[in-house]
């Protein structure tokens, strides 16, 4: 029987069952391998203390410090005890609370002066920072023997690794489990190409693990983290690469616009010129549309820059030679609101075959999932013969039932919306592979671009159409400043005064099957940073509030994701002809929701939205000549990182200089799809925001390596590193990018 390499051995087998269990469920551990991987997050100095001032709330967090007192405070008539120790790093102080029982081996050993490493959550009481019943161990000659023991001689040098941790395995019981595989590292195969490895210098992998684990020095670090951070963005990379080759290999139908066609009568009717960037970026697609392989193209551009425009003109193109144009939206909503702006953008071309229509015209259906029979019929006839050059839909579209007659060209709005598999189903749908371009109104970071969307090419849309106006933007703090949400609903009623109308979003609902949603999502809404650990603000009840109080008399209507969909379309279509003052909606009015008349938005409980969706939110105003106004309502307080995070999105309108807030303040799983892929992250050591240079390089090292050897046959180490980093159902994920 052959034998199991050494980084794929079991931890238990190595650990024991409790260690191995919390390891694998609290830190998806499970192999040598993986423990391996598990890189310190940062190191302490032997001498040095750590900067207390700078740790983050509500963080398991591990610190090195030195007692600077300790007091047992009474309560309850005597009955209760608290030990209070402060620790100090010589310039910021914190606090330690134990109670009851448990006060007793602190008090004998964390005796002012000793110096111990010390985990817990951060948490703040009477607006100071804390640690509650923290786990520690003593550092130095009177540490204690045992299984608490920081035995920091027996490390190489004077660097002591801090590892992310968790409840129950604190970093020095990891340090423990990583000095009992340490051994195995030499076992590690190399994934780097032998030449490329030798050409930059890098150290072997072995000698990265061993140096990242067990630093003499901080050039040791340096050493080990250069080269893993090459081993992740090369082996991604490469995945992507082979994907970008595969897709180059398959045939598609070349799709050419004919000339005098309906491109170009849809062009001679427009009442405005298209931008410079219109302009280039409708080149690049068109360029793309015209070869024998299919397009994979990503369209970013800032909310309100026109993709829509852009990707109808490619939908026409591709019309034009004979082909059909799917759109796919991710909400009812946006797909009415598709549908409505493209015909009434196309007037008598999107009324091909009918009485009226134009003889180059075309014919555009709506399919979605909550349509009557007769009418879903019809559309399914329409798409089946090619009656209908384009559809515009939603997750409907994917289903088996739905048949193109010659679909050519898939445009997918809003992509973070998709699982991929849904979106796969679709571009299946073709005689050959269709073209796909894809866009988004959140702004990409490069890098971000070139990790998720690697198999993509990527065109930017940076310029706003002539007209547009700025929008201001505000955080209004209601609980330290009521008076200034008071203001807030003045300044609704000043705009609707003015003939404008105004958005007020909330997070939630509010309904009993909402509540119930809520009750399942409690632990959740418990753990979140808010004020007061109240529920989320709700469309029904704010609706109800503000017609019976500050916006009383103002023409108010609610609109959210659970209405009937003939419900849904009636209110945005009153909404859109000024028959409505004031929306009062969740967020399915994100993204594609375009009424130039509406000046004003109210962000309810903003800090519960992220900085991406924020920015997307205020774009729905600001659309017409008359300026924007965005209100960012919070109850958090001015100390807090929400607030940070809204300032953030109040100070700028530059969407791509907020998704880098925005991906600062995420986890890397999340950038890289994990919600979609089921995988976690395979990035344990690149950041895709600092490391922009590693990533551009390996990715032009990846192209060359693929270009020579699509298959790795001759590179089995990088093959292995392929199965084992982004293991099959990551792999399959990329393939379907």
């Amino acid at each position: 029987m052959d034998r199991v390499p050494a980084l794929e051995e079991p931890l238990k087998k190595l650990l024991g069952g409790p260690t191995a269990k919390v390891m694998a469920e609290h830190l998806d551990l499970h192999t040598v391998g993986d423990l391996l991987h598990h890189y310190p997050r940062r190191y302490e100095e032997r001498g040095q203390l750590t900067k207390l001032a700078e740790l983050p709330l509500d963080e398991d967090v591990t610190v090195v410090a030195q007692v600077a007192d300790a007091r047992v405070h009474t309560f309850n008539g005597g009955r209760g005890q608290r030990l209070e120790i402060t620790i100090t790093d010589g310039s910021g102080r914190l606090q330690l609370v134990f109670f009851g029982r448990g006060i007793h081996k602190p008090h004998k050993e964390l005796l002012p002066g000793s110096r111990a490493m010390f985990a817990g959550k951060v948490s703040m009481f009477n607006r100071r920072m804390q640690l509650a019943h923290p786990t520690y161990a003593k550092l130095g000659a009177e540490a204690a023997e045992g299984d608490d023991a920081v035995d920091i001689d027996s490390w190489a040098g004077a660097l002591i690794p801090i590892y992310p941790a968790c409840k129950g395995l604190e970093s020095w019981k990891i340090a423990k489990a990583v000095d009992a595989v340490l051994p195995s590292a030499q076992e590690a195969v190399d994934p780097l190409p032998e030449a490329l490895r030798e050409g930059r210098g890098f150290v072997s992998l072995p000698e990265a693990l061993l140096k990242v684990h067990r630093p003499r020095a901080l050039a040791d670090i340096e050493d080990a983290r250069q080269r893993l951070k090459w081993d992740e963005a090369f082996v991604l990379q490469v995945a992507l690469a082979r994907r970008r080759h595969a897709d180059g290999q398959l045939p598609a139908v070349a799709r050419r616009p004919a000339p005098g066609g309906l491109l170009d009568a849809f062009d001679a009717k427009l009442p405005f010129t298209l931008t410079d960037g219109q302009q280039k970026v409708s080149k690049e697609i068109f360029d793309d549309l015209a070869t024998e392989h299919p397009m994979h193209r990503l369209l970013q551009g800032e909310v309100g820059s026109g993709k829509t425009m852009v990707a109808l003109r490619a939908m026409l193109a591709v019309v034009d030679s004979g082909g059909q144009a799917a759109m796919l939206a991710p909400t009812e909503v946006l797909a009415q609101q598709h549908h409505r702006s493209i015909t009434e953008m196309m007037g008598e071309l999107a009324e091909g075959g009918m009485l009226g229509g134009s003889d180059l015209g075309t014919k555009v259906v709506l399919l979605t999932g909550s349509m009557g029979m007769p009418a879903r019929r019809e559309a399914l006839l329409d798409l089946v013969t090619g009656e209908a050059g384009v559809v515009i839909g939603t997750h409907a579209l994917i289903e088996d039932k739905v048949q193109f007659h010659d679909l050519g060209l898939v445009v997918v709005d809003e992509q973070h919306r998709f699982g991929v598999e849904q979106r796969d189903a679709l571009r299946g749908k073709g005689k050959q592979p269709p073209h796909l371009l894809v866009m988004t109104a959140t702004p990409i970071p490069r890098t971000v671009a070139m990790t998720v969307f690697g198999d993509l090419e990527t065109s930017v849309l940076d310029q706003l159409p002539a007209g547009r106006s700025p929008i201001a933007s505000h955080v209004v703090p209601a609980q330290d400043k009521p008076h200034f949400l008071a203001r807030a609903w003045e300044r609704v009623r000043e705009e609707v005064d003015k003939g404008h109308q105004a958005y007020v979003v909330c997070p939630r609902i509010g309904d009993d099957e909402d509540e119930a949603k809520s009750a399942k999502g409690k632990k959740k809404a418990e753990e979140a940073e808010t004020a007061d650990k109240r529920p989320p603000l709700a469309v029904i009840e704010i609706a109800d509030q503000l017609s019976k109080g500050p916006l009383q008399g103002l023409r108010t209507e609610i609109l959210h994701g659970r209405m009937q969909p003939d419900d849904k379309d009636d209110v945005m279509r009153r909404f859109g002809a000024g028959e409505v003052d004031v929306l009062v909606a969740t967020t399915v009015i994100e993204v594609g929701v375009n009424v130039p008349n509406a000046t004003a938005m109210v962000i309810m409980d903003a800090d519960r939205f992220g900085v991406s969706q924020l920015h997307q939110l205020r774009g729905r105003v600001g659309r017409g000549s008359a300026p924007g106004l965005c209100l960012l309502v919070t109850d958090m307080p001015e100390a807090s990182a929400a607030r940070a995070r809204l300032n953030a999105v109040a100070s700028t309108l530059d969407g791509f200089e907020l998704s880098r807030i925005d991906l600062e303040q995420r986890r890397e799983g999340d950038v890289l799809g994990q919600a979609q892929s089921g995988v976690r992250s395979s990035l344990r050591m690149l950041t895709v925001i600092d490391d922009e240079e590693v990533i551009a390089a390996a990715r032009e090292e990846a192209a060359a390596v693929v270009a020579q050897d699509p298959d790795l046959a001759h590179l089995p180490g990088l093959r292995t590193a392929l199965d084992a980093l982004l293991d099959k159902d990551r792999e399959q994920y990329l393939d379907k990018g």
